[in-house]
């Protein structure tokens, strides 16, 4: 999924890698790729590839990069290292060796040192290692996509705003379709639902990492944002939508409330304090798209498998003729719900591994009969990195 929607901002030869997809383009596709992917995580920019054996390989592979032409000392950086399949046991040993390297090469260019933060850095560098390869990356996304930067008011365990994205367009949401989430929790899938039917960037209100970077153009990416406010003001003007979600948590409300006015997407979105057990359809047919609560989210006292039964009673009461997706972190939960799922899609909601199951509603008994088989797509769509070359 992720492929394909960088194919239509304009990438070139994207294709799913370990842990991401890589593409090609203009450095200038950076903008529009930070500006409006609402499934990546991170895009980075590729600054160079080295074949390794020690640590000391590595470190010379990156005192080698031309660091000082990328960014200036004075900027703070920070240093993140993964790995597949890597033989090196210490990846805290060869983060700092990179770290060296990259000092040192600036005290040769210019004599001084940057300094780091691993808080708040200017410029993040990733290394990426595989059995033999080690590859460098300079991120221009900054912090990771999915911190949109309308959450005013967050619960304790909200959805990914990525993930979100992806479970709409997992299930084939348009505007055109009435949507449901009664676990709304802080708003976070009708937001995004909004945002895609607006035509809203999903980075349009934060700030980005390429901005340290010596090839950022001001001029440039004032064009882009104006384009993007442009596109959203004529979204807003043409969008009928029949968004609805309800909660019966009064913090959550509050803050899905308050997330929801940041955008300015009161118009589009309904929301209301009340039990998910009431709810009933606002029209013949639609979606429910929904994450209901599980033991991350509550305490294990809570009857959870009783709740998830009582939920599927309601469906299958008040929604004949639609469509649930119900995304479960807890495959005995998944069990409780009692309906004949159609399709299970494996997810990761940051570690978290979860299931998006799809049910089918119709008038009368839905029992579940057999399991559905599992589909196999790419499903860490919250983890997910564009990488550039």
């Amino acid at each position: 999924m992720l492929a394909v929607e960088l194919e239509t901002l304009g990438a070139k030869g994207a294709h799913a890698t370990d842990g991401g997809v890589a593409f090609e383009g203009k450095l200038d596709l950076a903008y529009t790729i930070n500006l409006w992917s609402r499934l990546a995580s991170r895009v980075l920019w590729q600054v160079g590839v080295g074949r390794y054996r020690d640590q000391q390989n590595i470190y010379d592979a990156a005192l080698r990069l031309h660091w000082p032409q990328w960014f200036v000392v004075t900027n703070t950086l920070r240093v993140n290292v993964t790995a597949i399949r890597s033989p090196l046991t210490s990846l805290d040993f060869i983060t700092l060796k990179i770290k060296d390297a990259v000092c040192d090469r600036f005290r040769t260019a210019v004599g001084e040192r940057p300094s780091v933060d691993t808080a708040a850095p200017d410029v993040r560098i990733h290394a990426f290692l595989t059995a033999d390869t080690c590859t460098f990356y300079l991120d221009t996304s900054g912090e990771a996509l999915f911190k949109r930067g309308y959450r005013r008011d967050a619960l304790e365990a909200p959805l990914r705003e990525n993930l979100a994205a992806g479970l709409l367009q997992l299930a084939g949401w348009n505007a055109a379709l009435p949507l449901v989430d009664p676990f709304c929790g802080s708003g976070t899938i009708l937001i995004e639902a909004a945002m895609m039917a607006c035509d809203m960037a999903p980075g349009f209100n934060r700030v980005f990492g390429f901005r340290r970077l010596s090839w950022f153009d001001a001029e440039a990416w004032g064009t882009a944002r104006e384009d993007a406010a442009r596109r959203a003001e004529t979204g807003r003007a043409s969008a009928a939508l029949r968004l609805y979600g309800s909660d019966v948590s009064p913090p959550a409300i509050t803050a899905a409330r308050a997330n929801v006015a940041a955008l300015g997407l009161d118009p589009y979105i309904e929301l209301r304090l009340a039990d998910a057990l009431t709810a009933t359809a606002p029209a013949a047919e639609g979606l429910i798209i929904t994450n209901p609560p599980y033991g991350v989210r509550l305490g294990a006292d809570e009857d959870l498998p009783a709740l998830y039964a009582a939920f599927a009673d309601t469906l299958k009461r008040n929604f004949s003729g639609w469509r649930a997706f119900v995304l479960c972190g807890e495959m005995a939960l998944m069990k409780a719900i009692r309906l004949a799922p159609s399709r299970k899609i494996p997810l990761y909601n940051g570690a978290l591994e979860c299931r998006l199951v799809e049910y089918r509603l119709v008038a009368g008994s839905n029992r579940k009969q057999s399991a559905a088989s599992e589909v196999p797509v790419d499903g860490k769509m919250s983890k997910s990195t564009t990488r550039g070359q």
